[in-house]
């Protein structure tokens, strides 16, 4: 199937994730002859798998906003996102025929909800362009001759010729779809510096008793605000979400926005716990909420002090706290002190919890760290070092939140890839 005919191509595009599809699509609507290459037997794993399977193709937000939410070197996407942007995205998909619908935060879905009608429409593209496609196909080596790329080697001993090659194969999470960080020795072989790489949109892991003996395990607290607090006790970051208790620590939205905070924070100061502050009502001021307990209380003195609190905090919550601050919950509300009044108001505006660090990069959604965005060209992402190499995607050295942002650069960066990386390969015909 894969042997035969010419082996030369205007374009070889190595990874068919995200940014890898968009590439070949952006460098076969330039007229190029373009390979594709992927070393699994699925393209799109990683699209078909995200936003819970639905597909979260892009994120509507202005522009100013998503390079907020892209805290690793989302500048650098400022040119990328004047040439192709999250509103370009939405119409290169609806001309495709998948309508997409927004949701919250921004969130663009198909409105089908299924990620692997965003898959195929893709495939339809690549079909359409004439786009050849070399599944199970891993790559063992590029080549480069004269400051110019020259070939791709496959593992099986095949050598294809290209004039330009388009580097697409992500980074180290989520490995199950085919990231590996392979692309990081061919960023090397061509004189690219590497980013230290680190877990980020990760788990968090805690040894507090209270994790250890699974005393709230599985409980979910809604839209509360987490923050990651420095040696001098003052916030490094907060983040207003939801989140969970889980078996080795915390997890959910607010938790995965933080994690890579926490990474930070760590290595900065060389310390072996982060203490994180959990705020269940951020509505509230400390000095509000305690006079509003006193004056439940007052009311009815005689009332299980439980009782009286009911529906102030999730009940679980609530009894763990009291519990933390020596309260019985079956105890009348005018029997405790104030000064015990006083610490349980400060524990639901201020619950410390130390953690210890984050499960591994290979648990983490998205890889932080990668390819130096200082040495690729912001308007192309064409390599400063290395001619008719492109680089896009999570090899970059560009990460942010869930939500649609990591898509939105992959889809960015991989149509710039792909559409220069063609202008090259025609400049370059002999």
């Amino acid at each position: 199937m894969k042997s035969g005919g010419n082996m030369n191509y205007d374009v070889i595009v190595i990874g068919g994730g995200p940014s890898g599809l968009m590439a070949a699509i952006a460098a076969g609507e330039k007229g190029a002859k373009v390979l594709l290459i992927d070393k699994g037997d699925k393209l799109g794993r990683k699209l078909a798998i995200s936003g819970g399977g639905r597909c979260n193709v892009t994120n509507r937000l202005p522009i100013e906003e998503i390079i907020k939410h892209l805290p690793g070197n989302g500048k650098f996407l400022y040119s990328a996102f004047s040439i192709f942007s999250n509103e370009d995205i939405i119409k290169f998909f609806e001309k495709l025929g998948i309508e997409l619908k927004e949701e919250d935060h921004g969130r663009m879905f198909p409105v089908s909800n299924k990620a692997q009608s965003v898959v195929d429409a893709l495939l339809t593209q690549l079909e359409k362009l004439h786009v050849r496609i070399f599944k199970n196909s891993p790559v063992e080596d590029l080549f480069y001759e004269n400051g110019t790329v020259s070939a791709v080697l496959l593992k099986d001993g095949q050598k294809l010729e290209a004039k330009s090659i388009v580097i697409a194969v992500g980074g180290k999470s989520v490995p199950h779809t085919g990231s590996t960080g392979d692309g990081y020795a061919w960023a090397k072989k061509a004189g690219h510096t590497i980013t230290d790489l680190f877990p980020t949109e990760v788990p968090v892991t805690s040894s507090e008793p209270f994790i250890k003996n699974k005393t709230l395990q599985g409980l979910s607290l809604r839209d509360v605000d987490l923050s990651v607090i420095n040696p001098k006790g003052k916030p490094i970051i907060s983040h207003r979400m939801d989140m969970i208790f889980t078996h080795f620590g915390l997890s959910g939205p607010a938790v995965l926005r933080c994690s890579q905070f926490v990474v930070k924070a760590m290595k900065k100061w060389n310390l072996k716990e982060v203490v994180m502050s959990l705020d269940v009502l951020p509505d509230k001021k400390e000095e509000e909420v305690f006079q509003e307990i006193i004056k439940l209380v007052k009311n009815e003195p005689k009332k299980s002090i439980k009782n009286t609190l009911k529906g102030l905090l999730p009940e679980r919550y609530l009894l763990f706290l009291l519990e933390t601050n020596g309260i019985d919950p079956a105890e009348q509300g005018g029997t405790i002190s104030n000064e015990k009044i006083r610490s349980f108001t400060k524990t639901c505006k201020q619950f410390l919890i130390k953690v210890n660090g984050t499960l591994p990069l290979e648990k983490a959604f998205v890889t932080g760290g990668g390819v130096s965005v200082k040495e690729i060209e912001p308007q192309t992402m064409g390599s400063k070092l290395m001619n008719g190499l492109y680089f896009c995607g999570e090899i970059l050295d560009v990460h942010g939140y869930t939500g649609g942002y990591n898509i939105t650069s992959a889809l960015v960066t991989g149509r710039l890839a792909g559409t220069n990386a063609a202008l090259s390969a025609k400049n370059n015909k002999v």
